[in-house]
């Protein structure tokens, strides 16, 4: 079975991973750049490389620590090339680049979404058919998934991604960075029933999503007053809607590929509310829901690891490529 060292640093997490085969994890380390981010509201990828090129260094070694190897064991060397901050990026492929030259092994390159899109099935060595959504703070993606390497997007947001979208109303009700953490916690003491805000594209007879809207009338009800008692009903109201548009969607994909598993990732399939409404429309026909591991569902090096290491037991060609890839190309995923 194959070692691999993989690591992490799309956004403001920096993470480093040792995975031997598919299944066995040896260490997996995340430091968080959370706090450092709240001041600003949002992530400022100028702090988030600066914090990786800080944390970098002691993360390997506690990694390697853990895990008991040494870096001329590894047999494979991985990072997250893309998509994902620029400077961010540069910081964990570079690094990954380097340390596979310096032990003479290979370097995969990694896509971030992959990463994400997999993590659901974390051990398994092979990839079944499922319909897949992607839902963080920069992304909302659904996908067929025939098998490993074999995806076809079926829609995308058009504009924000769900977990911004929660970000921004966090904002707009002083709630603070991250947003979709405050407003769940919120929204599990109000009536999701209150106010009759938007489901953005809910009825457009496509898999496609858009969020902007739902968030601008979230804005608008806010300059008509509210007093903070209606803070509780805002979130739950908010929420549900987001939700009732993600978890129906997800559905019609599932039940127009013929699927019957449906998975959940990303950093917004922490929100229980989304799996709980997902899993009872799924239920209703007969299709069943696998939602990723907590420690998976953020960002993490373990989920790289795994993509690298299906790459390597399958017989297909590996991404080799060391060049960073900001933005999500549906015309080139996963490479």
């Amino acid at each position: 079975m194959s070692l691999v060292l993989a690591l992490e640093t799309s956004c403001d997490e920096t993470a480093a991973a040792v995975l031997e085969g598919t299944s066995r994890v040896l260490a997996g380390v995340v430091y968080s750049q959370i706090e450092e981010h709240a001041a600003y509201g949002g992530v400022v990828p100028e702090v988030a490389s600066r914090s990786h090129l800080e944390a970098l260094p002691s993360l390997l070694e506690e990694t390697l620590t853990r895990s008991g190897k040494t870096l001329s064991e590894m047999d494979a060397f991985a990072a997250t090339t893309g998509p994902g901050l620029a400077p961010a990026l540069l910081v964990g492929a570079n690094a990954g680049r380097g340390l596979a030259a310096g032990a003479g092994k290979p370097f995969l390159a990694i896509n971030h979404i992959e990463g994400h899109l997999l993590s659901p099935f974390f051990g398994d060595p092979e990839i079944p058919p499922h319909v897949a959504l992607v839902v963080s703070g920069g992304h909302t993606l659904l996908f067929d998934v025939t098998g490993f390497r074999d995806y076809k997007l079926l829609g995308r947001t058009l504009d924000d991604a769900a977990g911004e979208a929660f970000d921004k109303v966090a904002k707009l009700l002083g709630l603070g960075y991250p947003g979709g953490a405050a407003i769940e916690r919120l929204a599990a003491q109000g009536d999701s029933n209150k106010i009759a805000f938007p489901r953005g594209m809910l009825e457009s007879g496509d898999l496609d999503f858009s969020f902007s809207g739902m968030k601008t009338s979230v804005r608008y009800f806010l300059q008509k007053g509210f007093r903070p008692e209606d803070l509780p009903d805002i979130c739950a109201s908010f929420q549900e809607a987001v939700i009732e548009v993600l978890a129906s969607k997800l559905t019609s994909a599932a039940r127009k590929c013929g699927r019957s598993v449906a998975t959940l990732s990303g950093g917004v399939s922490f929100n229980a509310r989304l799996v709980e409404r997902a899993s009872e429309l799924l239920a209703k026909h007969n299709i069943q829901l696998q939602v990723a591991k907590p420690a998976l569902r953020t960002d993490n090096a373990l989920m790289i690891a795994y993509v690298a290491a299906l790459s390597l037991s399958f017989d297909k060609p590996m991404n080799t490529k060391t060049d960073i890839s900001p933005n999500f190309d549906p015309l080139t995923f996963p490479n």
